[in-house]
């Protein structure tokens, strides 16, 4: 087998305020429904007043609770359905109960509400045993729980999974985080001696994750309120991104906190941003080129005569890289603080979807949505080298081995395949890599691990032989 699945760091649930993760019932509140061995059981109960959330049997099955968007807990008698209390009297939470769940024997109910908060309740005298507070904010509302042995779960609007500590409610024992919207973007990173994943979602997350254990977290503070569309690393080990809220950010990768002072604000939407040595940073916005040094806006090509859709520079620093939707990559040279067009043009087979230099600058790859990817000499002037066949679908992204000599590419077919530069026939096949959505990003940790990310939220961990 020439690759397989080395780690996949599964996306989070998709969360959406007001909604429960885990519902029964009626929605209207008038009507439950249960098991009662062979049977299915449809009655009329009407002491809620709003929509109810969920309905959980005790394991035992002696029990059964509702939970409502009213806020309250009923507990019923399992076998012949009537009502035996209200958990907490008139209230149980002062927001609505999205998701409950029975402790293993049955003696216990864990509670999560709009309030924020998660509790545990000991339903034989009708108290709180725990209230476990999750925050302040609008994402901190919980809205999935789950009891099971000994470990006690819940989810929050944010999508992240609680482990809830019953020695301590006011601190989760831990918090499983990561993306619940698509992403968009990656990059990799050495920092400390270990590698990180840093991945950007179309809600406007930056995420960070250990490529070894795959524990993650966000940025602190407050970043792109838009898709992020491309993430890059400069010389001096800052992440520069650029979103759809029309800045491109300077962010530390020492502190990992979104600083207001490494905000750009262009005039135009960027798409896609490239870094080279200096300082310089190239970014392709709608109808635009700009060129950044030092973190300012120094130079832009209004108007350039086409849609210029992807960029990279040469690793020389010198040669900026510009595909078009035209089919038509373009030259141009950084001088100080301008751009000039060298009005050579490399014709692609489509539309342009991706450029990429290899490390060692000898070639540049080419990507389409005709599903081709081309190779240009650097050393020959830009001559054609190779042409690769194989995706069914427009391809959206291409990387570079660090050994100069494969490359990988992933499309909308879900597709990736790894290339040998040397012959187009030589190649590695990852089907179905995200079976869910297409692959709209990938970068190599080392010559032998690549990793790969989705619309699906997740990011996946490959192992590459040849």
């Amino acid at each position: 087998m020439p690759y397989e699945i080395k780690k996949v760091f599964a996306s989070l649930p998709q969360v959406e305020r007001g909604v429960s993760k885990i519902i029964g019932g009626d929605p209207k509140g008038n009507n439950f429904l249960y098991t009662n061995g062979k049977c299915v059981i449809l009655r009329n109960i009407d002491d809620h007043s709003r929509f109810v959330n969920c309905v959980r049997f005790s394991p035992d099955g002696n029990r059964f609770a509702t939970a409502s968007a009213d806020g309250q807990i009923y507990i019923y008698d399992g076998k012949n359905g009537e009502k035996v209390c209200a958990l907490g009297g008139s209230k149980a939470h002062d927001g609505g109960i999205y998701a409950i769940s029975w402790s293993p024997d049955s003696t216990h109910l864990l509670s999560a509400s709009g309030d924020k908060t998660s509790k545990i309740w000991d339903v034989s005298v009708n108290s709180v045993v725990s209230t476990f507070p999750m925050g302040s904010t609008v994402l901190d509302q919980q809205l999935g729980c789950l009891w099971q042995k000994d470990h006690l779960l819940s989810v929050s609007l944010s999508g992240y999974i609680n482990y809830l500590d019953r020695n301590n409610p006011s601190k989760p024992l831990r918090v499983i985080k990561g993306h619940s919207k698509s992403i968009q973007c990656l990059t990799v990173h050495k920092n400390g001696g270990k590698s990180y994943i840093y991945s950007g979602s179309h809600d406007g997350h930056i995420n960070y994750w250990d490529s070894e254990t795959g524990e993650n977290d966000s940025f602190a503070g407050k970043g792109h309120t838009n898709q992020v569309s491309r993430m890059t690393v400069d010389e001096s080990g800052q992440l520069i991104s650029c979103s759809m809220d029309d800045t491109v950010r300077y962010t530390s990768l020492m502190l990992r906190d979104y600083s207001g002072q490494g905000v750009v604000k262009l005039d135009v939407q960027p798409k896609c941003v490239a870094v080279g040595p200096g300082g310089y940073a190239v970014v392709v916005c709608i109808g635009q080129i700009v060129l950044l040094k030092d973190q300012r806006k120094c130079f832009s090509i209004d108007n350039p005569g086409y849609e210029p859709e992807v960029v990279a520079v040469h690793p020389g620093g010198d040669t900026v890289a510009v595909g078009g939707a035209d089919g038509n990559v373009r030259l141009y040279s950084i001088l100080g603080t301008t751009l000039k067009d060298e009005g050579k043009l490399l014709e692609a087979k489509g539309p342009v979807t991706d450029v990429a230099y290899s490390h060692d600058g000898a070639f540049l790859a080419v990507c389409d949505s005709s599903k081709v990817v081309t190779v240009f000499s650097v050393a020959d002037g830009y001559s054609e080298n190779n042409v690769f066949y194989g995706h069914h679908a427009k391809i959206v992204c291409l990387a570079w081995s660090p050994d100069n000599e494969h490359f990988a590419s992933g499309g909308m077919d879900m597709m990736v395949y790894v290339w040998t530069l040397s012959d187009p026939e030589t190649r590695v096949k990852i089907q179905d890599a995200h079976r869910l959505h297409h692959v709209s990003s990938l970068a190599w940790l080392d010559e032998h691990t690549l990793v790969t990310t989705s619309h699906d939220a997740s990011v996946k961990e490959w192992t590459i032989t040849y």
